[in-house]
Parts: structure tokens; C-alpha cells; sequence
């Protein structure tokens, strides 16, 4: 079989790509070897004749609305096999069920009322029954893949238009009993708030109950594999239930606007989710104060252990959420408690977090996810034989019990993926027809969310409600509070017990462990002033640079300490600070940047400002997404990000924001007030500078070009400043 272009193919209201598809039918013997008695297929090419037959296939590039819904009708004629599927999954960043509907059911299902020659225009039907067979199929794949699209409570007015049309045209068949059964168990089941949807929620404990700081010995009465296997069974309900519609780009990334506080609650949730368990990891090491460094190192090892078992089970979601919380800067500059950590479980931990690793635009976190998501157990590798001798024996108790496991993804990969598709790609191309192009690509991010979904079926997990009623119990610590703790805990220790050779060794070895074998020097920016590890423990370490970067559509979210990654790549760490979350905002048409210190996922929308925590960002781009990512410091593809501080504060304290090529100095003044949770309306009253050196800035004029008119030569530091 061979494909040959065939070009494009114009309508009026839509556009076609055309395939030409060449395939053998037939092969036979020539005239010469028949008469010797020979075989086509035993005969070599020159004594064969061969028949192929050419089918045309016609994909649609763009249309209008009621093209593309047409299109539904036709496209098994036109071979385009999987147009069903891409509509159901995408159309709701174009339409609404409401209008899909009425015009299927409205203009093409009335058969009654259409006309014979429109009935007659379109391809491949021939006679009402025809017509009426595609609906149908329309309408079955509809309620098996998006059943979701009619739950509108509560009237249900699509599920009752949807009953009445079934009722006049195909009574007492299979599809009107199962519209009624719908039907019913939308009406039984208790309209779900937002909370409903997460597991972690304060709201669910029992009356009479406090959160409260974590007991170091109830958390260590817990084994190990046990906190997995609940970490992962709660992940693995929220992520079943996650409409993966909600998580297009066009669509998360309006959950901003006051009226769309309710918006994609099925995301939300997990991002919660994840959030809470970063938050459990800083409590449960830095809550109890009276600590003593070797208990809080243990603690460390156990979560170490506890993330082993999660890549045991597939969990890439609670894995990154503590991978993340032990890289946070809270955790990370108790640089005496971590030379109290045992070597073999630093060398696990560097491995897992090397998952994650944003080399090769996160290659490596990529191809293990795509190959861990059809295999029945996980690939483990280890370079360490202790660590390698454990997983093992681990992994086979997993085979022994004969049932398969599921994968669970970051969701922070595939939001990514299509925020940044939805920034790359227009909605409407010329003439304003819908670009279904883009809905093409976004499937592709779609189909591995459902891949993944039904992967999950396979897990046989049972909730152990001791520990889900600890983990509901806990409370956690803000930012502010997680680095005060950290920072008592750090002056506490005796760091004089270890001589200066050997304190510079363990700086070194940790300084390794968390920036990898290749660190390097940024090209434009000087090195920090102190370093989180290496510094004395006090000031030094307390000055540590604060940042914040959330793959938000415009620009970057919140502040968030950033010790570990390098100066020059703000997104190596994660998504998200405080409000932190994996999010776009559309406003801009610009992607949101990620944070280099806050990897929680969570949702700024929510107004949870307290301490999400970071973590490096793994986006699994597919093949046709951008490959190039904003970043700090340099100015690639019409955009960068930018550090902006408040006047009068400390220069490490900033915001990263992502500008574009088409930001001027109010869109980028108002973004850097909202960031620092000023009054976005008091833009007239500051202005934006940057600084070019101790005793240089260069001042913008009211309506320039920040993209443009910023000195590139020097770093991408701005202050926000009230005018005089």
C-alpha cells in the first residue's frame, strides 16, 4: 500500500485534504508463465502482472460549524475513519452540545422536514434510511465516548431533546431505553461540587475532628509499600473520573474568570490531589520542631522509599508530587540532614529524579511514560546492585499476585502539551472557518489521556481508611512557615561536628545529586551570590532566590523558591508556587512559563496560596507540538521570560512572567501587579525597568515594545517601581 498526496479539495464552508491511497488487488501470472503452468505468487516480478486499485481519502482541514457536523455523516464514505472521534473528544473548544445537537438532530435528522435535494447533497447517502443509520451511529459513539457531554443539570435539555427525537424516529429501539437509563441516573445522582471530586478535601473528615501537624510515629507506623499503594489508589480514582475534554487548552485555561469557578472540576481535583501530597512531604519532615536530625533524615530515606515504591506501581503522579516536595527549597537547604541520609538511598533518589530530568526537553520522562503505558509491569533500571537487587524483589511479589498494573501519569505533561498546542495553533483560519487541524493534533495529546484512563482498570487496590483518614488529617504548613521551620531546624544543627575537607565533600556530592554530573554556568547571568547547599547555614542560605513560573497561557505564577536548578532555566523545576498550578491563561495568546521551584500542579483559580510546592516540569509534548520552550535569559521564538521584583524588596524575590513579541509595557505592568498581588487596575501608578547593572536601568517609555526595547545582552531582571 502506498499513500501519494492528492492536495486540497475547496467547498463552500470547508476545506479537504486529499490522500490518494494505492493499494494491490490482484497479482497473476503473465501470458509466458501461464502457459509454463506457474503461480503468481511463486514467480519472480518480471513474469507477474499486478492490478491496484486507488481509493481517495478526504480528510477536512476546516469548515464551519455546520460542515463539520455534516461531516459526521460522511466521514466513514470519505474513509476518515477517525473524524467521529477527534469531533466527540475537541468540539467543546468550538461549540456547545446544545448546538451539535440541534443541528444533527434539527437540520439533518429531520427527515420530515429536509428537503429532497439537501438530503441528496450530501456524500455517500442515498436514501433516508441511510441517513438515518448515520445518526444513529453519530449518536452511539457519542454516548459511549462522551456521555458526560449531556449531564446539564438540572433540565438535562440535550438528554431531553435527545429522548424526543429517538421516540418520533426510532421508537422502542435500543438507544431510547439507554437515553432513558441515562437519563435517570443523571436525575438519582447528587449534582457534585468541586470538593466533591477531591479526595483530600478538609471537608471530608468526620465531625469533631482537627487537621493537625503530622506524628512522626504514626507516620512511621505505616510500611512503606502500604503508603504507595493508598497514594496510588486515590490517585487512580481521581484520575479515572477526569474528563479529558477538560484539560484541552482553550478550555483549562478559562478557569480563571470568576464565572468559571466550577470549570473542569475533574482536574482540579487531581491537581489538589498532587498538591496535598507534595504538602504531606514538607509537613511530615519539618512539622515537628523538636526533631533531631537523624529522625528528620529518616523521615527523608522513608519518603525516598516510599517514591521507589511508586515507580514500583506506575505512579508518576505521586512520584513527581515527592520527588517535588523534597526538592523544594524548605527541604532542600537542610543540607546537615541530608548528609545524614545513607548513600544507597541517595543514589535511589537521584535516579528517580532523574525521571525527570528536563534534558532533551524531558526526553527521557517521555519515553518511559509512552513505554510503561501499554506494559503490564514497570521497567525497572537501576545502576546501584543493592537498589537494583530490591526493585526486583519487589516487582516479582507484584507478578506473583497475577494482576496487571495501570499507569498513572503527571496530568502536568498533557495540560502542557495542550496549552501549548492551543498557543501555537489559531482556532480560525481564513474565510473564519474553524481550523479542525488543530483538533487533529490535540487528539493525538486526547488519546494518550484515554490510553492511560483505561490502563488504570487494571489496578486491584483497596483503600486502607487508617491512613486515608491520616493523610485527610494533616495540616499543612504554608511556604512561609515550611521555611521558617527549615530554617530553625538547619541553625539547630551542630554543622562544626564536620571539618571543612569534609564539609565541602558532602556540599559537593549533594550539589551533584540534586543539578546532575553537567552543571553549568550560565552564559548571561553571574553566579548566585550564596548557594542553598553550599552556603554557611543562616543568611546565606535564607536568601536563596525566590521565583515563580506556571505554564499559564500568558505569563508565570506566583512565588516560589528556587535553589536547585540553574539561574538560566526557570522551567526545569515545575508548574506552579503557591497557587501554583499547570494552567493557561488565554488572555494573551501566549503560553505561561513553569517554575523552577514550586512543582505542585495546582490551581491558582482556587485561591490555595499556601505552599505548593516545587518540582521540575514534565510536559509531554507530542511530536508536533513546539519543541522550544520560553526561557529565562534568552529570547527564542517571539518570547521569553522575565524576572520582575517589587521596589524596595530583595532582588531575589521576583516574579517570572512570560512576555511576547506583542507585549507592551501596560499588558506586562499589569501582569507583574496581579503576580504580586497588587491592584491591576493601578497601572498608570508604576513603572517597569530594567536593570542593566548596580548603577544602570534603562526606563521604557509608557506604550514601547517590552519584547523588543529590553537590552538582551544583559539578564532579564525588572523592577516594578510606584512613580515618583
Amino acid at each position: 500500500t502506498t499513500f501519494q498526496d492528492g492536495g486540497e479539495e475547496v467547498e463552500d464552508g470547508a476545506v479537504y485534504n486529499v490522500t490518494l491511497k494505492k493499494v494491490q488487488i490482484q497479482q497473476a501470472a503473465n501470458k509466458g508463465a501461464r502457459w509454463l503452468g506457474g503461480e503468481g505468487d511463486q514467480l519472480p516480478p518480471e513474469h507477474t502482472v499486478r492490478q491496484y486499485e486507488t481509493s481517495k481519502i478526504r480528510a477536512i482541514k476546516a469548515g464551519t460549524l455546520e460542515k463539520l457536523v455534516e461531516n459526521l455523516l460522511t466521514a466513514f464514505g470519505d474513509a476518515d475513519f477517525s473524524y467521529i472521534s477527534i469531533f466527540l473528544a475537541t468540539y467543546r473548544a468550538f461549540a456547545s452540545p446544545r448546538a451539535v445537537l440541534e443541528l444533527l438532530l434539527d437540520r439533518f435528522g429531520n427527515l420530515e422536514a429536509s428537503s429532497h435535494g439537501e438530503v441528496a447533497n450530501l456524500n455517500c447517502l442515498e436514501s433516508e434510511m441511510v441517513l438515518r443509520v448515520e445518526i444513529a451511529s453519530v449518536l452511539r459513539a457519542w454516548l459511549d465516548q462522551c456521555s458526560e457531554d449531556f449531564r446539564e443539570p438540572p433540565d438535562y435539555m440535550c438528554l431531553l431533546k435527545l429522548l424526543d427525537y429517538l421516540k418520533n424516529n426510532m421508537p422502542n429501539s435500543d438507544m431510547e431505553s439507554r437515553v432513558q437509563n441515562l437519563l435517570k441516573q443523571f436525575q438519582n445522582q447528587e449534582v457534585e461540587a468541586v470538593d466533591g471530586f477531591c479526595s483530600t478535601s478538609s471537608s471530608d473528615l468526620v465531625d469533631g475532628e482537627e487537621l493537625e501537624i503530622s506524628n512522626p510515629e504514626e507516620f512511621s507506623s505505616f510500611q512503606d509499600h502500604v503508603v504507595a499503594e493508598q497514594l496510588t489508589y486515590m490517585d487512580v480514582m481521581l484520575f479515572r473520573r477526569v474528563v479529558p475534554y477538560h484539560c484541552l487548552g482553550s478550555i483549562w485555561s478559562q478557569r480563571d474568570k470568576k464565572e468559571n469557578k466550577n470549570l473542569a472540576p475533574t482536574v482540579r481535583a487531581t491537581i489538589s490531589q498532587f498538591n496535598a501530597v507534595t504538602k504531606c512531604v514538607i509537613s511530615t519532615i519539618l512539622g515537628t520542631r523538636e526533631l533531631k536530625i537523624q529522625q528528620r533524615a529518616k523521615i527523608i530515606e522513608k519518603w525516598i522509599h516510599i517514591a521507589h515504591e511508586c515507580r514500583i506501581l506506575k505512579n508518576f503522579s505521586s512520584l513527581r508530587a515527592i520527588i517535588s516536595a523534597l526538592q523544594s527549597n524548605s527541604i532542600y537547604r537542610l543540607k546537615t540532614t541530608w548528609m545524614c541520609v545513607s548513600k544507597d538511598i541517595l543514589l535511589m533518589y537521584e535516579e528517580l529524579s532523574e525521571i525527570f530530568s528536563d534534558h532533551d526537553n524531558y526526553l527521557t520522562s517521555r519515553e518511559l511514560l509512552m513505554k510503561e503505558a501499554t506494559s503490564k509491569f514497570a521497567n525497572l533500571d537501576s545502576s546501584e546492585k543493592e537498589n537494583q537487587k530490591k526493585s526486583q524483589k519487589r516487582l516479582q511479589l507484584q507478578k506473583n499476585k497475577g494482576v496487571m498494573q495501570g499507569t498513572v501519569p503527571y496530568l502536568g505533561t498533557f495540560l502542557t502539551d495542550l496549552i501549548m498546542l492551543d498557543t501555537a495553533l489559531q482556532d480560525y483560519v481564513e474565510g473564519g472557518l474553524i481550523n479542525f487541524e488543530k483538533r487533529r493534533r490535540e487528539f493525538e495529546v486526547i488519546a494518550q489521556i484515554k490510553l492511560l484512563q483505561s490502563s488504570c482498570n487494571s489496578y486491584c487496590l483497596i483503600p486502607d481508611q487508617k491512613f486515608i483518614q491520616w493523610f485527610r488529617r494533616q495540616r499543612h504548613l504554608t511556604e512561609e512557615e515550611s521555611y521558617k521551620f527549615s530554617r530553625e531546624a538547619e541553625a539547630a544543627a551542630d554543622t562544626n561536628i564536620l571539618s571543612p575537607k569534609s564539609q565541602k565533600s558532602m556540599v559537593k556530592r549533594i550539589s551533584t545529586l540534586f543539578l546532575g554530573t553537567d552543571v553549568f554556568t550560565p552564559l548571561k547571568e553571574q553566579p548566585p551570590k550564596s548557594s542553598p547547599v553550599g552556603g554557611s547555614s543562616g543568611e546565606s542560605t535564607d536568601s536563596a532566590s525566590v521565583s515563580s513560573c506556571e505554564f499559564n497561557h500568558s505569563e508565570t505564577e506566583d512565588a516560589c523558591v528556587t535553589p536547585i536548578s540553574s539561574p538560566e532555566d526557570p522551567l526545569k523545576k515545575g508548574y506552579d508556587s503557591d497557587k501554583g498550578s499547570i494552567s493557561s491563561d488565554k488572555g494573551s495568546g501566549s503560553s505561561k512559563g513553569s517554575d523552577s521551584s514550586k512543582g505542585s500542579i495546582s490551581d491558582p483559580g482556587s485561591g490555595s496560596d499556601s505552599g505548593s510546592i516545587p518540582t521540575r516540569d514534565l510536559g509531554l509534548v507530542p511530536s508536533s507540538a513546539p519543541k522550544v520552550l520560553p526561557v529565562y535569559n534568552q529570547q527564542s521564538g517571539g518570547s521569553c521570560i522575565i524576572r520582575v521584583s517589587m521596589d524596595g524588596l530583595h532582588a531575589s524575590v521576583y516574579k517570572s512572567i512570560l512576555i511576547t513579541n506583542q507585549d507592551r509595557i501596560p499588558d506586562v505592568t499589569q501582569r507583574a501587579l496581579l503576580k504580586h498581588n497588587l491592584e491591576p487596575d493601578a497601572v498608570e501608578d508604576y513603572e517597569l525597568v530594567q536593570v542593566i547593572s548596580e548603577d544602570k536601568e534603562l526606563v521604557f517609555p509608557r506604550d514601547a515594545n517590552v519584547f523588543y526595547g529590553m537590552n538582551s545582552h544583559v539578564n532579564f531582571d525588572f523592577i516594578l517601581r510606584k512613580k515618583a
